[in-house]
């Protein structure tokens, strides 16, 4: 056999197909995502969170496989023998060394014999046993697995959307600001080439405006990226075009995490985390996975015994009986299995040890980031509260330069720099949004608390599911689920973009 590399077509074809299908059977967009409709579809449609389900349900199908195993065998059996002559056979005294009897045969040439066995080995039956139960652990790993990826998967759509939401709202007014800073650079260096002023009044006011610019550029690049993230974490197609829903400026962005319950007790907040956490619960079934191996070893060990009944016929016309019905039972035992259970008990053990110490470090570190996301939620939310008062108190700035503009006591040109420092405010105010929000939801992701309930389905369509998740976030105080978002005019349908 030589190596047979696809040919270049097969490889087209395959992307095309790849293509198509990984964002295939989705609902079509209706109009402005908000921040539930965007988990929702994160949720039903994200492709991580798919391989998560799937794998989920494969543990599922190998359980179902496992306790065939359990079950005894039922096996048929058709057997044919032919030869071209008779076999027969004759008798030799031992005394005498004389033969006894003359040449004779007992069986046709052409014989056919069926047989229906029934068996069971206890020991089989045992080890399989065991065998299904850790199958079943696999099957609880799966979900802990799963509730892992969606935790992170809410987590991201959480920060995304906030920025999304930046971005729609500012990006217009980064570009036509920029432009008016453009205008105004260039004034300032003809007003620096033809000498009206000191040299270094318009050289220190470009320097000012081209470092508000770039503060902008920056801000820019990082909320240009922001849809797009979103985008991908619903797994919409690539370069589809479109709206995020804008929340009401006027709601409270304080989000209470645990809000009426027991937000300020840490020890209540860790022995939650411990509890929770999928990390942790995942470490447990292996461990308990691994105590039901030690009863495997034992298992082993012991003689094994099989009983078996069968039903027989054979076609052979000198058999007296050609239908028969059997039965026996054996037994039998490997004695080297006896000198191989302490080196399988010192493998279990030192197994057992690991895996304790692991989840003994994985303890420690959720200790850690509780406390981290605790207090990263307490400071982010002391920067929003910054973020907030500078943007009020910069808007106020503006207002009162417009009014000096207005009366010709300001030039243009400081309106310019002021609406470029409430621009930046802005957006640095939305940013610290963004962050508060995703503190927020960590909150939750480091407690382990389910971003989904049992009750909710991917089968289910998008509107339900968003709903779901709306009214079990409006329970957890979270604003945002708390008002309807309003939608911005001028919606866009799902469409590739140019």
């Amino acid at each position: 056999m030589q190596p047979e590399p696809f040919a270049q077509d097969e490889h087209r074809a395959r992307s095309v197909d790849l293509l198509q299908r990984a964002t295939a059977g989705q609902e079509p967009l209706t109009g402005p995502v908000d921040l539930y409709e965007a988990m929702a579809r994160a949720i039903k449609y994200n492709l991580d969170g798919r391989v998560e389900w799937m794998n989920l349900a494969l543990s599922r199908k190998e359980l179902d496989l496992q306790r065939h195993d359990m079950l005894p065998k039922l096996v048929a059996s058709l057997d044919y023998t032919g030869r071209d002559s008779d076999a027969g056979g004759s008798s030799r005294s031992l005394l005498s060394g004389r033969t006894s009897l003359e040449p004779s045969t007992s069986s046709d040439r052409s014989v056919l014999a069926g047989e229906l066995a029934l068996s069971w080995d206890v020991l089989d039956f045992g080890l399989s046993y065991v065998r299904a139960q850790q199958t079943a652990d696999q099957v609880n790993i799966a979900e802990e697995r799963r509730r892992k990826v969606f935790n992170r998967l809410v987590e991201d759509v959480r920060t995304a959307y906030w920025r999304a939401v930046s971005a729609e709202r500012l990006m217009n007014q980064i570009e036509e600001l920029q432009r008016s800073t453009q205008a105004a650079l260039e004034l300032a260096e003809q007003q620096e080439k033809v000498g009206l002023s000191s040299p270094l009044a318009p050289l220190g006011y470009q320097r000012e405006m081209l470092g508000i610019r770039r503060d902008i550029q920056a801000l820019a690049r990082e909320l240009g990226v922001a849809k797009r993230q979103l985008g991908a974490l619903m797994n919409l197609p690539p370069r589809t075009a479109y709206r995020v829903a804008l929340p009401p400026t006027s709601i409270d962005w304080e989000p209470q995490p645990l809000a009426g319950g027991n937000a300020n007790d840490g020890e209540a907040l860790l022995r939650m985390a411990i509890e929770n956490r999928p990390e942790l619960r995942e470490v447990a079934y292996q461990l308990r996975s691994n105590d039901r191996e030690a009863t495997a070893a034992y298992l082993r060990m012991l003689p094994s015994l099989r009983v078996s009944v069968s039903s027989n016929h054979s076609d052979n016309s000198f058999l007296y009986n050609g239908n028969w019905v059997g039965w026996g039972a054996r037994a039998s035992w490997n004695l080297l299995n006896v000198f191989r259970l302490p080196a399988e008990q010192q493998k279990i053990r030192a197994q057992g040890q690991s895996l304790d110490h692991r989840q003994l470090a994985l303890t420690t570190a959720v200790a850690t980031q509780v406390e981290v996301s605790q207090a990263r939620y307490v400071l982010r939310l002391e920067e929003f509260r910054t973020a907030r008062r500078f943007h009020e108190v910069q808007v106020r700035i503006e207002a009162q330069i417009e009014a000096g503009v207005q009366v010709g006591t300001l030039g243009r040109q400081a309106l310019i720099r002021e609406r470029m420092n409430t621009l930046v405010s802005k957006v640095r105010y939305d940013m610290a949004l963004a962050d508060l929000q995703n503190a927020y939801a960590n909150v939750y992701a480091s407690l382990g608390i389910d971003p989904v309930t049992v009750e909710m389905r991917t089968t289910e369509p998008v509107a339900s599911l968003s709903a779901k998740l709306r009214a079990m976030w409006a329970q957890r105080r979270d604003p945002a689920a708390m008002q309807e978002p309003s939608a911005p005019t001028g919606t866009a349908p799902q469409t590739p973009e140019g």
